[in-house]
């Protein structure tokens, strides 16, 4: 089968979440056999910002960490849509696209194409900004694959598809797994971004106060730390680490005796059931996990077995404290927290969902792919 993604970028994951999640699906569907294929756009802000701190040498680890990955940058101008589709069976069009790529896509799909052509929605604007999911032209699409049943939902109320699919991100398990062989030098370490100020204060309440109580000295990782926050973490004892390329990140994790999730607001506010990829990645390389509120309500993990739940501030003090003085908790929680991922969440489950669904929107490349072996 060949599958091919337009994205904003893979190359880059500078405040792009989205690229660890098309990295690990690729890289599971060339295992299977399949081939894969990304196009981005040329000068994209992430992969602009990435350049612009830390030089052409993060494109050059990108390519020796995931050698076998291929992204093809293009022009909107030039950009050959024959060329680009010759012999696709699936393709996938990121929302963090432009309004014209994706109407161009669908005309193509209705005038010219056989493939299966899906929309993949991994972001809160269908909430926070519908004005902006509302531009996009999706008659053309055989529907929508959202990172949350609650984005389905919206999606289907609004009239923005007729059909869309719950395809929730998963941990690149072939990256982030146990270290053991790395020793643990530090106790808690935070990777996420700053972003739009959607969770400064629940950062000040779950993060900086309780480690700040307890004496620790926090790595922080992520971009755009305003320099009030920066002033924060500094002052709570941590130490700001700047960007962390997300292959960097098991190994990170492996030095730390724990992690926490922090979600932005409007995950806990309207979009339940979603918890942002940093959780399964967490709980792929069995870290201790403390969460700060928010409802798994699709039932993806075990809350108390997985990982903790603080619903305060205090609370998540006192969780941290007996995660790094009770060994037994903190093994308990790792292991289960593996075997979560692994039983349910890892990019070839994603694969296999997402070969089910195009198997229901007639392709029967998927459809003979995710057939059995006889």
């Amino acid at each position: 089968m060949n599958v091919v993604l337009f994205v904003h970028s893979l190359v880059s994951d500078w405040n792009h979440g989205n690229a660890h999640f098309l990295r690990g699906i690729m890289r599971e569907l060339q295992a299977q056999g399949h081939d894969a294929i990304a196009y981005e756009p040329r000068g994209g802000w992430s992969r602009s910002h990435l350049l612009q701190d830390h030089g052409e040498v993060a494109l050059s680890r990108f390519a020796a960490t995931f050698p076998a990955l291929r992204s093809i940058e293009y022009d909107n101008e030039t950009l050959n849509l024959d060329r680009a589709l010759d012999g696709a069976d699936v393709v996938i069009a990121h929302e963090w696209n432009e309004p014209a790529l994706i109407a161009r896509l669908g005309r193509h799909r209705q005038t010219r194409g056989s493939y299966v052509l899906l929309f993949h929605d991994t972001h809160h604007r269908a909430v926070t900004a519908p004005a902006e999911i509302g531009r996009f032209e999706l008659s053309g699409y055989d529907g929508v694959l959202c990172f949350g049943a609650v984005i389905c939902s919206i999606y289907r109320e609004r009239g923005w598809a007729a059909r869309a699919w719950t395809w929730h991100e998963a941990a690149d398990t072939f990256l982030f797994r146990p270290r053991p062989e790395i020793g643990r030098s530090g106790d808690l370490v935070w990777i996420g971004n700053w972003g739009d100020d959607e969770r400064g204060e629940e950062l000040r309440e779950f993060l900086f106060r309780p480690a700040a109580r307890l004496g620790l000295r926090p790595l922080i990782c992520g971009v755009r730390y305003p320099a009030v926050a920066l002033a924060e973490i500094a002052a709570a004892g941590g130490h700001y680490g700047g960007w962390l390329a997300n292959a960097m990140v098991p190994e990170t994790f492996a030095r730390h005796r724990l992690t926490v999730h922090v979600p932005r607001r409007p995950y806990t506010e309207a979009l339940p059931g979603i918890p942002t990829i940093r959780v399964f990645e967490a709980l792929a390389c069995g870290v201790p996990l403390i969460c700060a509120p928010w409802s798994d309500s699709e039932r993806l993990f075990r809350p108390g077995r997985d990982y903790l739940v603080a619903r305060s501030g205090a609370e998540m003090g006192a969780m941290m404290q007996a995660v790094l003085t009770e060994p037994a908790l903190a093994d308990s929680l790792a292991a289960s927290g593996i075997e979560t991922i692994r039983t349910r969440h890892t990019c070839a489950h994603r694969v296999a969902e997402l070969l089910d669904i195009c198997a229901q929107c007639g392709s029967h490349a998927a459809r003979t792919a995710a057939a059995p072996a006889a």
